[in-house]
């Protein structure tokens, strides 16, 4: 595995992810933004922010899959929500866990999350980027 997780002394523990990431491998994999579409294109769970959200994260482990890697190998996320407040991060969290069961991994790398006035289409309400290193 070319990515180490860690949350270093002096900075606090957070459930959703880890402060810090260490990339020791070669090969770099930049994913696009993942929005809730299916296969087809279709948007997953339109008005459900929670749905939408376990969406992206499945199609970021398409993307993975496809270039050779894993949530294991994801160094950094970067998740976009259209008029992010607070109190949506409960139905962030269960979308993210729901994500987790099906996957059988723990998307925990470090992560930023932005709110943002709107995405590529009106019904979508969640973007999520990954950059993840391979050897």
């Amino acid at each position: 595995m070319a990515v180490t997780l860690m949350d270093p002394k002096g900075l606090p523990h957070i459930d959703a992810y880890r402060q810090v990431s260490i990339a020791t491998g070669s090969k770099l994999v930049f994913l696009a933004g993942q929005v809730a579409w299916d296969v087809d294109g279709v948007t997953v769970g339109e008005g459900d922010l929670a749905a939408q959200v376990e969406q992206c994260y499945l199609n970021i482990a398409t993307g993975l899959a496809e270039a050779g890697a894993s949530f294991d190998d994801v160094a950094k996320l970067t998740v976009y929500v259209v008029d992010w407040t607070p109190d949506k991060m409960p139905l962030l969290m269960e979308g993210i866990t729901r994500a987790a069961t099906r996957l059988g991994a723990a998307p925990v790398p470090p992560a930023t999350l932005l709110g943002v006035a709107a995405l590529d289409v009106p019904e979508h309400l969640v973007e999520v980027e990954a950059t993840a290193v391979i050897d």
